[in-house]
C-alpha cells in the first residue's frame, strides 16, 4: 500500500511539473507568432499598405493574434496556475477545465499553422508586371502544370515583386516562424490533453 501511495504521489507531482512546463513554454511561443503576424501586417514597416488592402490575405486573418496568440494564452497562464493548486477533489474539476483549454489551445494553434502554411505556399501579395500592366496579386503560387511554387524555384524570389520591397523574405521567414511555433503549441496543448486526463485519475495536490 506504501509503495502504491507513493506512486500516486510521483504521478501527481509529474501532472504537476507537466502543467508549469508547458505553459512556460508556450509563452514564448505565443510572444512570437503575435509580433510575427504584427510585422506581416506592415511591410517595409509602413502602414499604407494595410490601409490599401495591400497585405497579403493569411496576415490580415490575424491568426498569430487571437489564436496561436490570445488563446494559447489563455492556456499558458491556467497551466501555470493550476500547475501550483492543492487540493484532491478541486484539481480534479480543475483538471477538468485544464483539458478543455488544452482542446481549444490545440485547435486555435492547429488553425494558425494551417493558414501560415498556406501563406507561406501561396507567396506574398505584391505589385508585379502581369500581361495586362502593373497588377496587385499573388504571382508567385504554384500553377498546375507549370510550376511547384517559388518555394522550390528561389529565382523567383527576385525581380517578380516590385512593392513592397524585400516581401517574398518578409514573408517566408515571418510565415515559417508562426508555422512552427503553432504547430509546436499544437503538440504540446495535444499532450497536454493526455496529461490533464491523468490528473483526473490521480489528482494533483502536490505542489511542484
Amino acid at each position: 500500500v506504501l509503495k502504491f501511495n507513493k506512486n500516486i504521489n510521483f504521478s501527481k507531482m509529474c501532472v504537476s511539473r507537466y502543467l508549469l512546463y508547458v505553459g512556460m513554454a508556450l509563452v514564448p511561443m505565443v510572444i512570437i507568432c503575435m509580433v510575427s503576424n504584427i510585422l506581416l501586417l506592415f511591410p517595409e514597416m509602413t502602414y499604407h499598405y494595410l490601409l490599401d488592402g495591400h497585405v497579403t490575405r493569411e496576415a490580415t486573418w490575424a491568426t498569430g493574434l487571437w489564436a496561436s496568440g490570445f488563446l494559447v494564452l489563455l492556456g499558458a497562464n491556467a497551466f501555470i496556475k493550476r500547475s501550483r493548486t492543492r487540493g484532491f477533489i478541486a484539481s480534479r474539476t480543475q483538471m477538468f477545465g485544464l483539458a478543455l483549454y488544452s482542446c481549444l489551445g490545440l485547435l486555435a494553434a492547429a488553425a494558425c499553422c494551417m493558414v501560415s502554411a498556406t501563406g507561406l505556399v501561396q507567396g506574398p501579395l505584391c505589385l508585379y508586371n502581369s500581361s495586362f500592366g502593373l497588377t496587385w496579386g499573388v504571382p508567385l503560387k504554384p500553377v498546375p502544370n507549370r510550376h511547384a511554387g517559388y518555394l522550390y524555384n528561389q529565382s523567383m524570389w527576385s525581380g517578380i515583386c516590385l512593392k513592397p520591397e524585400s516581401v517574398v523574405e518578409w514573408n517566408v521567414v515571418l510565415f515559417s516562424m508562426m508555422a512552427i511555433c503553432s504547430a509546436a503549441q499544437a503538440v504540446l496543448c495535444g499532450l497536454n490533453i493526455l496529461n490533464s486526463l491523468v490528473g483526473l485519475v490521480v489528482g494533483q495536490g502536490i505542489r511542484p
